[in-house]
């Protein structure tokens, strides 16, 4: 929300020009944007509540570390306070608010002087082998929805796509022959992104039994087209992704309650498992920086432990 006019400050006015720097020049998406919107706006809140001047100069590590202790306080609306990865958020987005005002040459705290609070390990979800077969296999290939939601769910573990780069490919973007196609990820990053055959020839399959000519690469199916519509109103949402899959997961009683993200993190894990260098990873993600990727390694310890412990027979019991 904007800052109402009568509010207006030094702070307020730069934390506007530094979310329209992230809009224009970062390319960032619209939930990111909100998200650190929201945080500084809380950061603006707490410091007008406190009766400290809204000046850039007045940002310091005592009030840094004043406005963390209230943070670490504050309720989370359902009987606790805010968890640290949240906390973790809120100071993530000062950080780069004061990176940002330095690069711009504004008398501001160095953003190095704040350390980000210590929180455990991410707990990353994946299917096993076993698992992503059933998931793939659950679709019923009898009817046109069935064939795409196969497609679909090929497509998502064979490129570890976000789902919503997913639900916003078009037909002509992807080169079926030479399994590839371009997408831009986070923050306006570019990436190839490569098909298996294996998905390739399902996709090609769900393309071929559709007799329309609409741009988008994945469309519902079920319930009347109104002549009114338009083409884009047809496109598969990610809701409605989300959703198909949770229906098969719920179908297949798995373990693991996989959404299309699990299904990024089964191909990032799967790939790691068979051999390949994290940079590789990184890479087909779309991961600006490594130590995105490397949470994964987490994931494939325990894997290398087990081969360790099946080859490496010399060590001993």
């Amino acid at each position: 929300m904007p800052i109402p006019a009568k509010e207006k400050s030094e702070l307020s006015n730069k934390i506007e020009e530094f979310l329209e720097y992230l809009e224009v020049e970062r390319g960032s998406s619209p939930l990111t944007i909100r998200n650190y919107n929201h945080y500084l706006s809380r950061l603006l809140d707490w410091l007008r509540s406190e009766g400290i001047r809204l000046k850039l100069t007045d940002i310091n590590p005592e009030i840094v570390r004043q406005y963390r202790v209230y943070l670490s306080r504050l309720s989370d609306n359902k009987g606790g306070t805010l968890s640290r990865k949240t906390q973790s958020y809120h100071v993530i987005a000062l950080r780069s608010f004061l990176r940002w005002l330095i690069k711009n040459d504004q008398p501001a705290m160095s953003p190095d002087k704040i350390e980000l609070p210590k929180i455990s390990d991410r707990q990353i979800k994946f299917l096993s082998g076993e698992h992503v077969d059933r998931l793939l296999n659950a679709p019923t290939l009898s009817n046109i929805s069935g064939k795409r939601d196969k497609a679909i769910l090929e497509v998502l573990f064979s490129t570890g796509l976000r789902v919503s780069e997913l639900a916003s490919l078009d037909r002509d973007k992807v080169d079926l022959e030479r399994r590839e196609f371009g997408v831009v990820g986070k923050g306006g990053k570019a990436r190839v992104v490569f098909l298996s055959k294996r998905a390739s020839d399902w996709l090609d399959s769900y393309l071929k039994s559709r007799s329309d000519k609409l741009k988008a690469l994945f469309i519902r199916h079920k319930g009347k087209i109104r002549p009114d519509e338009e083409a884009e109103d047809l496109r598969l949402s990610v809701r409605s992704v989300q959703r198909m899959i949770k229906k098969y997961v719920k179908k297949l009683k798995l373990p693991v309650d996989a959404t299309p993200h699990v299904l990024r993190h089964s191909f990032a894990t799967d790939l790691l498992m068979a051999g390949a260098d994290i940079r590789s990873v990184q890479e087909m993600l779309g991961h600006k920086n490594i130590q995105t990727t490397q949470v994964y390694t987490h994931v494939t310890h325990k894997h290398l432990k087990d081969i360790h412990s099946a080859f490496h027979g010399r060590g001993g019991s």
